[in-house]
């Protein structure tokens, strides 16, 4: 099935599926059990459209188990793939002409060559881990409460995942945006004092980068990107959870259990999270972009241009100074032939950037974006089931020695 089928197949009433076996169909005397459980599961609600041609319990976790299980999965995920974050961010927010990281392995290795590993590839780590184990407790929190209500009103179950997906990153976003902010901008600048790299930061430490940041640029600068970052995050979200949720009702219903095995497993995990992040790569350019944006330094009662500066060279070849306004985040760094984006607005940076970089300047890094967003689900949403079926069980050892 290609990738667009998928995509409208998300919305499309699923058929509803024959019986199926009698050995699937729950014992009778199970039915005592059920009223006394006080986990719901799915097969005690009416499922819209068929949804799942097998009759088996689908347990519904607590969501204490739900917020626990996938906030460590989300964090694992985070930590193992940041280094490919960096790389990620540093194609996308490359301000130098022609571009110095262009592939994802000579990147990676130029990095790691140049800066090391802790001031290199893991710049930043200290605000992406601040920032992920209480967004995605959050995330999944939402994410279950919304799909549960959805669902138990008789709403299409695709399109319950879909807006489970995008109000559980909206409820997030206030917590793992600035840490984003803060996170960006450390990979983005490397080693301190970097002289491989100019990317118009130096900042000390995580602690130095938050006091620099308040202190110039103000409050509101830890939002920067807010918006692009929820144009963005909201439909990869929704996307990566669609996706999974369908691909997992695909697999239990081909291997006709709810135990699909490990590899069916991390390989719904991992498609659903690469098909999502390629799919949202250009609104991860600008999110970049605006949260890497570099203020002009200050001087004697100076407003920012309304246009670039061209000046000549000796070869009258014309060249840009880019300074950047404060008042409205700017989509920077760029090419230094390219105009700066003067505006806060996330579709007209779209529209700039594919006019002054064409249809590749959306895809800026697409590589290790695909890459780290298939990790990063694969280790997040695998975590995320084993550990709910570890928190089942300890419970289910609690109830037998209390009895």
């Amino acid at each position: 099935m290609s990738l667009t089928s998928r995509v409208f197949s998300l919305f499309a009433p699923s058929e509803t599926s024959p019986d199926p076996p009698a050995a699937f169909h729950p014992a009778t005397t199970n039915n005592a059990l059920q009223m006394s459980n006080p986990i719901r599961t799915e097969a005690s609600i009416k499922i819209p459209n068929g949804l799942s041609g097998l009759n088996e319990e689908e347990p519904r976790p607590p969501y204490l188990h739900a917020m626990l299980a996938g906030g460590t999965g989300g964090t694992c995920g985070d930590m193992l793939m940041h280094s490919l974050d960096t790389v990620k961010t540093r194609q996308q927010g490359d301000p130098h002409f022609p571009p110095r990281y262009t592939s994802m392995t000579s990147s990676y290795a130029m990095i790691y060559r140049q800066e090391g590993l802790l001031r290199g590839l893991y710049g930043g780590v200290t605000p992406a881990l601040l920032g992920s184990f209480p967004g995605t407790l959050i995330f999944f929190g939402v994410y279950e409460f919304t799909k549960r209500q959805m669902l138990d009103a008789g709403i299409n179950a695709n399109v319950a995942y879909l807006s489970g997906g995008f109000f559980a990153d909206l409820a997030a976003s206030v917590v793992y945006v600035p840490s984003e902010v803060l996170k960006t901008r450390l990979q983005l600048q490397g080693r301190y004092n970097n002289p491989y790299f100019k990317s118009g930061y130096n900042y000390r430490s995580t602690g130095d980068a938050f006091r620099t940041i308040l202190r110039q640029e103000g409050f509101s600068a830890f939002f920067y990107g807010y918006k692009a970052t929820i144009f963005r995050d909201l439909p990869f979200s929704a996307l990566q959870f669609a996706f999974y949720e369908q691909e997992q009702r695909l697999a239990k219903e081909w291997v006709g259990s709810r135990e699909i095995g490990l590899g069916l497993e991390v390989f719904t995990a991992v498609t659903a999270g690469g098909m999502a992040g390629i799919l949202t790569c250009p609104m991860d350019v600008v999110k970049t972009r605006i949260q890497t944006q570099q203020n002009p330094e200050p001087g004697p009662a100076s407003t920012p241009p309304k246009a670039p500066v061209q000046q000549k060279t000796k070869s009258g070849a014309r060249t840009q100074s880019r300074p950047l306004a404060t008042s409205t985040p700017l989509a920077s760094p760029a090419p230094p032939a390219a105009p700066r984006l003067d505006t806060s607005s996330f579709f007209t940076g779209l529209k700039m950037i594919y006019q002054t970089e064409g249809f590749a300047g959306w895809f800026r890094g697409v590589g290790p974006r695909g890459v780290w967003t298939s990790i990063q689900s694969g280790t997040m949403l695998v975590m995320y089931q084993y550990l709910l079926k570890q928190f089942e069980a300890f419970e289910d050892v609690d109830g037998t020695n209390a009895h």
